[in-house]
């Protein structure tokens, strides 16, 4: 399988475009493989090159760094493009465009399970993983969950079957479709990114787009914008629904059926909190049926799962106050379902990088719930501030001082979460870096 990728890669003009984790991991491979081959790299980031260790030696390379690093594109016979990079208002031909993913799934015969959506795609991966770990198959799971492709790419064999979590910036290009697929849900994110918020939820839609009849696709009707894109399905298609009972997997009486038949019950016990989680295990449940996994197994392994950091995370109970960590929360929809899945929440912290995004269904979701505190960051939520009604709202410059304000008004025997329904960018590193410091300063 290795072989067909290097005979893929040798004799091409290649274009490493992005030289973070995934980049430096591509390189690595194509150096291994082909020592003499030359190989373009570009980065945004001026003399990028003297920072990596991996190219002091490089003598069969040259680097493109600065604005112009997205020049001249189409000179190149494969750009493999790392994710977070975006095309908008750059001309390319998108044929061209490769990433670790899409070779994986187009020159390693393996069977690929893949996860996209804007929320709940880690869990659900993570999960599925675990699931099929403690059924003693071997297993993988790489992806968008921080662990480039490339960096196991030796170790990938024709019985396993790997667990890929996809976003929507490794799909955009795809012409391949993992075996099975999973599509979590569709909301406006990332659309700074894109032209356009069409455009985002078809880059989601390609985890399905391009499967064969005998592969399978899973997908939540109850979400209004999965329902609306998912069309010309192929493969044998799955709906996972709260709702509606005439979905293939659906929740009457607190009892999930899998084509009418109970298959899981909502009181068994479980760490994921939360409806949107209850959503997560369904399509662990559908997998496992395909897949004719052992049900009891499957089940103990959602039981023992513990939940992903930044995800809805328990931090700790100091001063009698419960503090939970839900960072991850980018968009509004995210932090109204952790909200719902603790119940009551007395004091809550939103707020972050504005990317467009509409807050009407969070404002009005806030004005008539039980929260009684909003500490709003900037800059999305001073914006919110000035339409809160029914709470008392708190306006801060930094992450710092709203937990100081959190730790003086939250009542005892509370609950304050940090759910900012923001991106995190301009103001931390990521969600990660964000979650981190309101730990660290929650403990202080």
């Amino acid at each position: 399988m290795i072989q067909d990728l290097v005979n893929y890669f040798k004799g091409k003009k290649i274009l490493i475009l992005g030289f973070g984790r995934e980049g430096q991991s591509t390189y690595k491979v194509i150096r291994e493989y082909l020592p003499e081959q030359k190989i373009f790299i570009a980065d945004l980031k001026e003399n990028f090159e003297i920072n990596f260790e991996i190219l002091k030696e490089e003598k069969n390379a040259e680097y493109i760094s600065g604005k112009g690093y997205l020049d001249n594109l189409n000179n190149y016979d494969i750009i493999m493009k790392s994710p977070g990079i975006s095309f908008v208002g750059v001309e390319v031909d998108k044929e061209k465009i490769k990433s670790q993913l899409e070779l994986l799934l187009e020159f390693f015969n393996i069977f690929t399970i893949g996860v996209t959506g804007t929320k709940g795609k880690s869990t659900t991966s993570s999960l599925i993983y675990k699931v099929l770990k403690d059924q003693n198959i071997d297993t993988m799971l790489l992806g968008n969950i921080g662990i480039p492709v490339f960096d196991f790419i030796d170790d990938i064999k024709e019985n396993q079957k790997i667990v890929l979590e996809m976003s929507s910036h490794q799909l955009e290009f795809m012409k391949n479709s993992p075996n099975i697929s999973i599509l979590t849900n569709i909301f406006p994110e990332h659309l700074d990114h894109y032209e356009s918020f069409e455009k985002y939820a078809e880059a989601k839609c390609n985890i399905f787009k391009y499967q064969k009849e005998e592969d399978s696709f899973i997908y939540n009707i109850d979400n209004e914008n999965s329902v609306n894109f998912v069309k010309d399905v192929k493969s044998n298609k799955y709906t996972v629904s709260l709702r509606d009972s005439e979905a293939d997997v659906y929740l009457k009486d607190g009892k999930v059926y899998f084509e009418n038949e109970v298959i899981y019950s909502k009181d068994e016990p479980r760490k994921l909190l939360g409806d949107y989680n209850l959503n997560n295990i369904m399509y662990v449940l559908v997998v496992s049926k395909i897949l004719n996994l052992d049900l009891n197994k499957t089940i103990k392994s959602i039981s023992e799962f513990e939940t992903l950091p930044h995800r809805l995370e328990f931090v700790g109970k100091y001063n009698d106050i419960s503090y939970y960590d839900n960072s991850i929360a980018t968009i509004p929809a995210a932090t109204i379902e952790a909200v719902k899945a603790l119940k009551s929440v007395d004091t809550l912290i939103i707020g972050g990088m504005d990317r467009g995004v509409d807050y009407t269904d969070l404002i009005n979701f806030l004005n008539k719930s039980v929260v009684r505190n909003i500490i709003c960051m900037p800059i999305t939520g001073h914006d919110i501030a000035k339409k809160i009604t029914n709470q008392n709202t708190y306006n801060v410059e930094n992450l710092f001082d709203a937990v100081k304000i959190a730790k003086e008004v939250t009542k005892k025997e509370g609950i304050c979460l940090l759910s900012p329904a923001a991106a995190s960018y301009g103001f931390f590193k990521n969600f990660e870096e964000r979650g981190d410091m309101f730990q660290k300063y929650v403990k202080e």
